[in-house]
């Protein structure tokens, strides 16, 4: 039987939660009867190493790299006329939200980027019975990828996303299926377009528990307990959603109430600063500290006391989900989708969002040690790898004739 061509596409593979989800779906793919393609707009990031070596890494295009980096670097470089193009999309995306009055949020700057961009970006090479946008805007895959099945992926709550809807909605129309990592993000999706109803369907985030496990085997020295103490990790990158310029006034309730922690995060991104400047008003300069990039978290989160996710809003994070697989007792705040990230009082804990409501819910967790181990008990009679499916990226080239 002829093997069917299948390719995905990433902008990188710099630490992320969309990032391990990714090589976690590769993981499980049955190279017997699929060629597997991965086209990157930049070959960079920690996680290249960990491709699975059955796949086949397209050769870098560098026009695809201009489309999230910074503008003066472009004009003083070679590439003028991507700067220029950048430029224009810079402008016209203030004039769009002078006039609709609306924020200019990540994902409408990103679509801004790639619209502009699009007119000088080649063909992606290649015909495929599928094509995959795992991360990022769509506009790539409809326009510029040849093959009989698209699907774009959506890794968060979109309402939350603040994007130009009419761009997208564009878009999404050239597109076979728009797959969403919880049901719960699915329906937020439809919130916003329901007329693509029919395109939407649910694909969970696959995790390889074999990598996982033996990645978590590495030895660590840089993230010491207090004594008579306890060690909490956050892993995300340093931005707005994930609310890590909380943590260290979520940190200083704990010590106040007389609890002797630590909470380290490993992460990276553009509020770093932000982070650092709430750690130093909270005081908290020996209580929280910023680990940076860490190209393997998992020794981390099996050496931590309790994994705690504070974020704003989330889709399915992918650290839960591995704190998990690593049996930690996890604590997740009340976020739009938290619900359908566990079971509250099961297999984790949600918490308020506010930030004393928060350090009141940790406690309990750290003072309860009956409840702690009920949690990870409960990790281990559960399989959160969501290895079957698989099955549903077999079915989109099954299902869609063309």
């Amino acid at each position: 039987m002829k093997k069917k061509n299948v390719l995905f596409i990433m902008p990188s593979l710099f630490i992320g939660g969309a990032e391990r989800s990714l090589l976690g779906l590769l993981d499980y793919f049955d190279y017997s009867r699929y060629n597997v393609n991965l086209f990157l707009f930049r070959h960079e990031g920690e996680y290249l190493r960990y491709i699975p070596e059955k796949v086949n890494v397209l050769p870098e295009m560098n026009e695809y790299g201009t489309i999230d980096v910074p503008i003066g670097g472009l004009v003083k470089s070679s590439k003028i006329l991507f700067g220029l193009f950048r430029t224009i999309g810079k402008l016209a995306l203030h004039i769009h939200t002078v006039l609709k009055k609306e924020p200019a949020g990540v994902w409408m700057t990103m679509q801004y980027n790639s619209r502009y961009l699009l007119p000088l970006l080649p063909k992606i090479p290649g015909e495929y019975d599928l094509a995959v946008m795992f991360l990022g805007i769509g506009d790539v895959l409809a326009k510029k990828v040849k093959s009989r099945v698209k699907v774009t992926w959506n890794h968060t709550d979109y309402t939350t996303l603040y994007p130009d809807t009419q761009y997208d909605l564009r878009i999404y129309k050239k597109i076979d299926y728009i797959a969403s990592v919880s049901d719960l993000c699915t329906k937020q999706f439809l919130q916003v377009h329901p007329s693509l109803e029919d395109k939407t369907v649910t694909v969970e985030n696959m995790l390889s528990i074999d990598l996982l496990r033996a990645q978590s085997e590495e030895h660590i020295d840089d993230m010491p307990k207090p004594e008579n103490g306890v060690v909490l990790l956050s892993i995300g990158r340093y931005c707005e959603a994930k609310n890590f310029d909380n943590v260290p006034f979520i940190c200083k309730h704990l010590i106040n109430m007389g609890i002797a922690v630590k909470w380290y995060i490993i992460g990276y991104g553009n509020d770093e600063q932000l982070i650092r400047d709430k750690i130093r008003e909270a005081g908290a300069e020996n209580d929280v500290i910023l680990l940076g990039k860490r190209s393997n978290p998992y020794p981390y989160v099996k050496s931590c006391d309790i994994y705690v996710q504070p974020s704003r809003y989330e889709g399915k994070s992918v650290a839960v989900r591995e704190a998990q697989i690593l049996n930690k007792p996890v604590v997740i705040t009340d976020y739009p989708t938290s619900h359908s990230q566990l079971t509250d009082n099961y297999d984790g804990i949600i918490v308020p969002m506010d930030n004393k409501g928060c350090a009141e819910g940790i406690a309990r967790v750290i003072n309860d040690k009956n409840l702690q181990n009920k949690l990870i008990q409960n990790t281990k009679e559960n399989d959160y790898t969501n290895s079957s499916e698989i099955k549903k990226i077999y079915d989109f080239m099954e299902e869609v004739n063309k």
